[in-house]
């Protein structure tokens, strides 16, 4: 695993891969004031707040991140598994919208 800190500086766009829009997330958008994103998987909470500060031009308050197990699906008599990934749940300082999720 490659040293973590200044010396190896992840770009920005690398560690947000995706907002997540599913029904719970849009609730907490709408009544906290939360987004919901899928970020890399060895990403930690100061990395996800500077890039979303940095991308999307908002105030962070703070960061939740949760590890999700992927699913297992079969297929007749066949087993598979998705990919394990890891959501964050951003909390936008008071006051702050985010203009892709407004239109």
């Amino acid at each position: 695993m490659e040293p973590r800190g200044e010396e190896a500086d992840v770009d920005r766009h690398d560690i947000i891969m995706r907002p997540l829009l599913t029904e719970k997330s849009t609730l907490l958008r709408e009544k906290r004031n939360q987004v919901c994103f899928e970020v890399r998987s060895d990403a930690n909470r100061s990395e996800v707040k500077r890039a979303i500060e940095e991308t999307l031009k908002v105030k962070v308050d703070r960061v939740n991140l949760m590890n999700m197990e992927g699913k297992v699906k079969r297929l007749n008599r066949f087993v598979g598994k998705r990919s394990n990934w890891k959501k964050a749940i951003v909390f936008l300082k008071e006051g702050e919208k985010l203009k892709i999720f407004e239109s």
